[in-house]
């Protein structure tokens, strides 16, 4: 596994190269197994990388002037 999201990355289909994500946008096509639930895995899991979808950035508290005055 890489060091790209850590150094532990937990095998699941949803990051694995033989699948894809299906119509419905939950279950996940996979090319050894067919229809999988996205946190499956077996053992031909293959890391992909490029399938990881980062978290949305957290939103910044909003200051005022006040807050910075002592």
């Amino acid at each position: 596994m890489g060091k790209l999201f850590g150094g532990r990355i937990e095998p699941e289909c949803l990051y694995c190269a033989f699948g894809r994500p299906g119509r419905d946008g939950i279950m996940i096509l996979c090319q050894k197994h067919g229809v999988v639930a996205p946190h499956y895995s077996c053992w031909k899991f293959s890391y992909d990388p490029l399938k990881r979808v980062p978290k949305k950035a957290r939103r910044l508290p909003q200051f005022s002037p006040e807050d910075f005055k002592l």
